[in-house]
């Protein structure tokens, strides 16, 4: 089989390539030019600094397979920035991460590879793919800590067939010790966790210098009354209590916390925690990665988080979008996130999340959020 492995710099995809090669694959390395930032102290805090690139084709020269740069710059910047940037506009929190894996990182790598006559791509991401009765299937990884099927529920079942994840029967642990066993460079490089393209992990001050900035007040919603001020909605975040600066007339001791944004009056609201609570949801987007249900109600475990533990549901798809009844409430979701949903270890299928429904009948009612229905 022929095979792009996808070269990070990082750990994990060097050591997908490794094994790829040691299958007996003929195995390509490349490395995908996306949004470039510097390293800070020499520590990667994206995933597409020069020293990554570097790595990455240090990695290939180990492994005696050929390097490539794959360009893909324009395409980020068109659908995972300026994406970034729209869902804030539209008062959505969105997972970069998600749209990167959607349009980048599988549907136009597949594209450019199966072009060239590959037959799939590897990544060093931890998932299973399973072939089932109704084709290949998405599982979560066997080690729970590093499972990321969660951002990979945005690829489609008709990619699923020429998608290779070497690490999904593997823990980290044991990742990189064959990493170092190998003599691979990236054996003990820290993992990236921020968003590749705000390096220094400054989401709202990017936001504020791309999007101007658009004060408000912060209102309570016990009182009614204006509690502070902010520079933007999409400077504060569903659930956020620190950072604040909020002045309580007569301080009563009780943490408020935000639990909703009306971005028609850039009015901020803060309450009590349990106004974070959820019991339903409809997400939009929809993606299966596996044959889709239909608008009969069907048992699922419904995920909103990379690394939320997921909680027992009803769903259903009805005129294009998930309908998704929580049978335990969730708390402190935003426009925006993404639900994905499966059945034990396989996914289902995700959408954006665009509306949730309050699990208490006292939830504030406006914004994005809290909106109660009339739903049996």
């Amino acid at each position: 089989m022929r095979v792009v492995a996808a070269l990070s710099g990082g750990v994990d995809s060097s050591v997908a390539a490794a094994r790829m090669v040691d299958a007996g694959h003929d195995v390509i390395g490349v490395h995908l030019a996306l949004a470039r930032s510097k390293s800070e102290g020499g520590k990667s805090r994206g995933c597409c600094t020069i020293d990554d690139a570097r790595d990455a084709r240090r990695v290939a020269d180990a492994l005696g397979i050929p390097f490539y740069v794959w360009d893909f710059s324009a395409e980020f910047a068109e659908d995972v920035m300026a994406d970034f940037l729209a869902e804030y506009r539209a008062n959505r929190t969105p997972n970069p991460c998600l749209r990167c894996n959607e349009h980048i990182k599988f549907r136009a790598v597949l594209d450019r590879a199966l072009a060239l006559d590959f037959d799939a791509v590897a990544t060093g991401h931890y998932a299973r793919v399973i072939e089932g009765p109704d084709g290949p299937e998405l599982h979560r990884a066997i080690d729970p800590d590093k499972d990321q099927s969660y951002v990979l529920a945005v690829i489609e079942q008709d990619l699923l067939k020429h998608c290779a994840f070497p690490l999904g029967d593997s823990v980290k642990a044991d990742v990189r010790e064959e990493a170092d066993r190998r003599g691979l460079r990236t054996a003990h490089k820290p993992d990236s966790h921020d968003i590749c393209f705000i390096p220094d992990g400054d989401t709202a001050g990017f936001l504020t210098r791309a999007l101007g900035e658009q004060p408000g007040q912060i209102v309570d919603v016990a009182t009614g009354q204006a509690v502070g001020s902010h520079r933007g909605t999409f400077t504060v975040t569903i659930g956020q209590r620190r950072g604040l600066d909020l002045r309580i007339p007569g301080e009563d001791g009780r943490p408020r916390y935000v639990v909703d944004v009306d971005a028609t009056t850039d009015t901020v609201y803060v309450g009590a925690p349990e106004l974070l609570d959820v019991r339903g949801m409809t997400a939009d987007q929809v993606i299966w990665a596996a044959p889709a249900i239909d608008h009969e109600w069907v048992d699922v475990l419904a995920q909103v988080r990379a690394h939320h533990q997921p909680v027992p549901a009803m769903a259903r798809f009805l005129d294009g979008h998930l309908q998704v009844e929580l049978l335990e409430s969730i708390r402190g979701l935003a426009a925006g996130q993404s639900v994905v949903l499966y059945r034990d270890t396989q996914v289902l299928g995700s959408g954006r999340i665009v509306e949730t429904v309050a699990a208490s009948d006292d939830s504030v009612t406006v914004g994005t959020l809290g909106r109660r229905d009339d739903r049996a």
